[in-house]
């Protein structure tokens, strides 16, 4: 009881707080926060890592116009003022060829697999209908899935025909130039932005939710006390692995299937290819992301900094994998750092099946990369649980 007795009076007399105690016990408060902040070093290094990779991403990585973007070209003949309109569109700076096909399946195979994103096509007898005033076409075929990437460099087009040709004395004037252009955007024509996101989200929301599912696996275990029990027990560590994360391979096959589903029936996003295709890469998509989540587990040492880690990873895989900005239009670092993320390779994988109708003849680089991740990701996962276990 908060009294003193007073001898002289005979009341109970109550008790001061000492003064300040307020401010005390919020500094003392605060010095243990501090304490403890300075021995959580991952949260530490949040609150520094993760303002200067926005602003490093946004800075240097993220641009909205790209340019030298790769461009196959289809020579039926090769002439001199082929050469000349091909400089050209070099000279834009939007355009780098960097593959020249010999047959239109070639050129069609390249689009198909993401490995340009434009095809330029000089017909034969090109130059000899120029000569005689016939304003031959020059076809310009272009991968619209990411209307972003394509849009600038299309616009660019129409200064070729008035600058292409200045050089060679073709006779022509600005009302009647000596050839056309003829601009065709493959797979989205209408530049519809709903066609290039959507897909896009069937990735960034399994990223998202299969990451953190089995970032906690491990470290739940160990904070409610069940890790001496797994320990105990006839298991290996592969065993262990494959038992946490095969469950969640189903709930992600049913949050793929809702969205993609969603997708096709009310956004209007088309499915060109096959389904089964689809399917099999989404699951391989999503054991990839559960491996990386369950060795984010094996890495940290409370659920807290599970969650953390798992937002380290899945910001750069926004920014990176071309899913809100042209992969094309970052620079040459940034691109090695994409292909390490799972996401950008899914991202291709799942525009390219729904909106170009590609097959895994087209997709085989972004399937050997998805699995080869995966990989990796169990190795380090096995390795360091194997040590918990000894």
């Amino acid at each position: 009881m908060s009294a003193a007795d007073d001898s002289a009076t005979g009341r109970i007399q109550p008790i001061k707080p000492p003064r300040f105690g307020f401010l005390r016990r919020t500094y003392a408060m605060l010095v243990k926060e501090l304490i403890q902040l300075r021995r959580d070093r991952l949260t530490f290094a949040m609150i520094v890592v993760i303002p200067v990779m926005q602003l490093l991403l946004f800075g240097y990585a993220i641009n909205t116009t790209p340019r030298h973007l790769p461009t196959a070209v289809l020579l039926q003949e090769d002439s001199d003022l082929g050469r000349s309109i091909l400089k050209a569109l070099e000279n834009t700076a939007y355009f780098d060829f960097v593959q020249e096909v010999q047959s239109v399946e070639q050129f069609d195979n390249l689009l198909l697999s993401g490995k340009v994103l434009f095809g330029v096509e000089i017909p034969r007898g090109f130059e000899r209908a120029v000569r005689r005033g016939e304003r031959p076409a020059l076809l310009v075929a272009a991968d619209a899935t990411d209307p972003v990437a394509a849009g600038s460099a299309l616009s660019a087009l129409g200064r070729i025909v008035q600058t292409a040709l200045e050089h060679d004395r073709v006779a022509g004037d600005p009302g009647n130039p000596p050839f056309e252009i003829r601009a065709h955007a493959r797979y989205n024509p209408a530049a519809s932005s709903r066609l290039n996101i959507v897909p896009g989200l069937v990735g960034t929301i399994l990223t998202m939710t299969m990451l953190i599912f089995t970032a906690l696996s491990v470290t739940r275990e160990i904070e409610r006390g069940t890790m001496e029990n797994l320990l105990s027990m006839p298991i290996t560590p592969v065993e262990v692995m494959l038992g946490k994360i095969l469950p969640y391979v189903g709930v992600g096959f049913i949050q793929a299937s809702l969205i993609i589903g969603i997708g096709v029936f009310l956004f209007g996003v088309p499915l060109r290819g096959s389904l089964l295709l689809l399917a099999l890469l989404s699951t391989l998509f999503i054991t990839t992301n559960l491996a990386i989540g369950y060795t984010f587990s094996t890495l940290v040492q409370n659920q807290l900094q599970a969650m953390q880690a798992s937002m380290m990873f899945f910001l750069p895989s926004i920014l990176l994998s071309g899913f809100m900005f042209p992969f094309a239009g970052m620079p040459q670092w940034a691109q090695y750092l994409g292909e390490c993320l799972p996401l950008t390779h899914y991202v291709r994988i799942v525009r390219a099946i729904m909106l170009k109708g590609s097959t895994l003849e087209n997709l085989r680089y972004d399937t050997l990369a998805l699995a080869a991740l995966m990989l990796i990701a169990m190795t380090i996962a096995v390795t360091r649980f194997r040590r918990t276990l000894d």
